[in-house]
C-alpha cells in the first residue's frame, strides 16, 4: 500500500522580500516522512487556491503548523491590539473551517503550536496575546538569539492528566519539551480537553472530547529532531497510524469499520 498523504498546511511568506510563496519547515515534512510515515504534501494555506472539501479528499491526513502570524482575535470576539502581533487572515479562513470539518469527519490531524491555538479557536475557545506578561507565567517564547539547537533546546517540564491521553501515548506522566511560543489558551473551546500543562498552569496538550478520529494539539513544536526524540516519535507514529487508518478506508469520507 502506499503512503498516507499528509497535507502539511503552509505559511504566507515573501522570499526576497517581494516574492509571495506559500512554505512549510523542512523538519515537519522530514517528521512526516520518517516518522509518521506518511506522504507530505504542503497545502497553500489561502482559501482562494484550496477549498476545505478539495484538501479533505486529496489528504489522508494534516499537520496545521506554527507559524509566525497569530489567529486574529476577530475570530474569537476580541479586538486587535498591538500584543497580538502579525496575522494571516487567508489561514485563518481556511484552517478553522477545516479543523471543524476534520473533527466531524474523524478525519485525523495533528495541531502544533499555531495549530494547537487554532484548533482551540476553531472549537470556540479563545486566547491570550502574550504569556509572559500574565502574572505568575514563565516567558514561552524562543530564545531571540542562538543557534537553531539552542531555539529548539529543551525548556520545561509539561505533566498530562494521569490516565488521560497523552500520558497513555507517552507511556509517561511527565515529559520535557522545548518552547517557542507567546500566545496560549485563555479560555477552552467547547470539547477541547487540557490534557496536559507546563509547571506555570500554561496549557501545552489538547484534544477534542467524542470526536471519532485523531484531534490531538500540542503546543511546543516535536517535528524538532522527531525521529530522535522520546516525545515527539509516539506522537508522529500515532498520528501517523491514524493516517494509515484513514487511507486504507477510502478517500471517499469512510473511515474504515472497526
Amino acid at each position: 500500500m502506499s503512503r498516507p498523504v499528509i497535507g502539511i498546511i503552509g505559511n504566507s511568506y515573501l522570499l526576497h522580500d517581494e516574492y509571495p510563496a506559500q512554505v512549510a519547515g523542512a523538519m515537519n515534512c522530514e517528521a512526516v516522512r520518517e516518522v509518521a510515515g506518511g506522504l507530505p504534501l504542503i497545502v497553500p494555506a489561502d482559501p482562494r487556491m484550496v477549498s476545505v472539501a478539495d484538501v479533505m479528499a486529496a489528504c489522508d491526513g494534516f499537520i496545521f503548523t506554527g507559524g509566525r502570524p497569530n489567529v486574529h482575535p476577530r475570530e474569537y470576539g476580541e479586538a486587535e491590539t498591538e500584543a497580538h502581533g502579525t496575522f494571516d487572515h487567508a489561514r485563518d479562513e481556511l484552517t478553522l473551517p477545516l479543523i471543524r470539518a476534520l473533527v466531524s469527519a474523524g478525519h485525523p490531524f495533528l495541531a502544533i503550536c499555531r495549530g494547537f491555538q487554532e484548533l482551540n479557536v476553531a472549537m470556540g475557545g479563545s486566547l491570550y496575546p502574550e504569556i509572559r506578561d500574565l502574572p505568575g507565567r514563565d516567558n514561552h517564547r524562543m530564545p531571540p538569539d542562538g543557534t537553531l539547537e539552542e531555539k529548539f533546546e529543551l525548556r520545561h517540564k509539561v505533566t498530562f492528566n494521569a490516565g488521560g491521553v497523552f500520558h497513555r501515548l507517552m507511556g509517561s506522566q511527565e515529559v520535557m519539551t522545548n518552547s517557542l511560543h507567546g500566545q496560549g489558551i485563555k479560555t477552552a473551546g467547547d470539547r477541547i480537553v487540557i490534557d496536559g500543562h507546563a509547571p506555570d498552569g500554561t496549557p501545552e496538550a489538547i484534544y477534542v472530547a467524542d470526536a471519532p478520529g485523531f484531534t490531538l494539539g500540542v503546543q511546543w513544536h516535536p517535528e524538532w529532531k522527531a525521529a530522535d526524540d522520546p516525545v515527539s516519535r509516539p506522537l508522529f507514529e500515532s498520528f501517523g497510524a491514524a493516517a494509515a487508518d484513514w487511507q486504507a478506508g477510502g478517500r471517499n469520507g469512510r473511515r474504515k469499520s472497526a
